[in-house]
C-alpha cells in the first residue's frame, strides 16, 4: 500500500467535506441558522471525535505497541499526554475564543474577531489530519486490509463531522458582517491543514515505525482535548439537550463505521 497516496486521498475527502460545510453560507437567507442547529452540529462533531479517538487511535496504539514487544499502555498514555500538552500549548500561543467570553484568550494580538475565529478552528483541524494520516500509515506499514478498512472508517467519520465544522466557521463570519463569498473562502481554507498534517504524519511514521503507537495516541489526546475544551462546552450552552443528542448520534455513527468496517 502507498500510505502517502491513501492519506492524500483521505484527507482530500475530509477537506472537501469542510468545503461543502462552508458552502452552506449560500443556502441561508438569514445571516445564520438556528442556535439549536449549531449546538447539535458541535455535539455531533464531539461524538465522532470521541469514538474515533478510542476505536481508531488508542486501541490500535496499544495493539501496535504490544506487537513491537512493548508494554501497551505506556506509549498509549504517554502519547496521549503529549497530544494534550501540544494542544494546550498552541491554545496559549494562538488566539482562541471560548463560550461566554467576549474577549479572546491566549496571546493578545492586533487581530479582529473573525481572524481569531479562523485561527482557532484551523488549530483544531490539525489533530484530525494527523489522526487520519497515522491511521493510513499503520495500514500501509502492515499491508493490512483490516487496518485499511478501519482507516477508511476514520476518514469517513472525520469527513462527516467536518461538514458541520465547516459551517461552524463560515456562518458566524457572515453573522459578524462578512460577505458570504469571503466567509466561504475562510471556512474552506481552515481545512487545508488536514492534508498537510496528514501527509506529514505518514512520512514521520514511515521513517520511524517504533514511534507509531506514540503518534496514534498523540492524535487521540489532541482530539479529545479539542472535544473537552471547545466542542462540548459550546454544544451545551444554555442548558439544552440538543448538543447531547448530537454527541450521542455522532459517537454511535462513528462506532458503527469503525467496528463494521474494521
Amino acid at each position: 500500500m502507498n500510505g502517502f497516496l491513501l492519506a492524500a486521498l483521505a484527507t482530500g475527502f475530509t477537506f472537501l467535506m469542510t468545503t461543502l460545510g462552508a458552502a452552506t453560507v449560500f443556502l441561508f437567507r438569514k445571516k445564520s441558522p438556528s442556535d439549536r442547529l449549531n449546538r447539535c452540529s458541535l455535539g455531533f462533531a464531539a461524538g465522532v471525535m470521541i469514538a474515533a479517538s478510542v476505536w481508531s487511535l488508542l486501541i490500535p496504539a496499544i495493539e501496535r505497541a504490544e506487537q513491537l514487544g512493548k508494554i501497551g499502555w505506556i506509549p498509549a498514555s504517554g502519547g496521549f499526554a503529549l497530544g494534550v500538552a501540544f494542544l494546550m500549548t498552541l491554545d496559549k500561543l494562538l488566539p482562541a475564543f471560548h463560550p461566554g467570553e467576549d474577549r479572546p484568550s491566549g496571546v493578545r494580538k492586533s487581530l479582529g474577531h473573525s481572524a481569531m475565529l479562523v485561527f482557532a478552528i484551523t488549530l483544531h483541524n490539525i489533530p484530525e489530519g494527523m489522526a487520519v494520516g497515522v491511521a493510513f500509515a499503520l495500514a500501509a506499514a502492515d499491508n493490512s486490509r483490516v487496518l485499511l478498512a478501519a482507516a477508511i472508517a476514520l476518514a469517513a467519520g472525520m469527513g462527516i463531522q467536518n461538514f458541520p465544522e465547516g459551517a461552524a466557521i463560515s456562518l458566524p463570519l457572515i453573522q459578524s458582517g462578512m460577505s458570504k463569498r469571503r466567509a466561504f473562502v475562510y471556512g474552506m481554507l481552515s481545512g487545508l491543514v488536514e492534508p498537510v498534517f496528514g501527509i506529514a504524519t505518514v512520512f514521520i511514521a514511515g521513517a520511524a515505525e517504533q514511534i507509531l503507537p506514540w503518534m496514534l495516541s498523540f492524535a487521540a489526546g489532541a482530539m479529545l482535548y479539542v472535544v473537552v475544551e471547545e466542542l462540548i462546552p459550546e454544544a451545551k450552552l444554555k442548558g439544552s439537550h440538543v448538543g447531547t443528542f448530537g454527541a450521542m448520534a455522532g459517537f454511535l455513527i462513528m462506532m458503527v463505521l469503525d467496528v463494521a468496517l474494521g
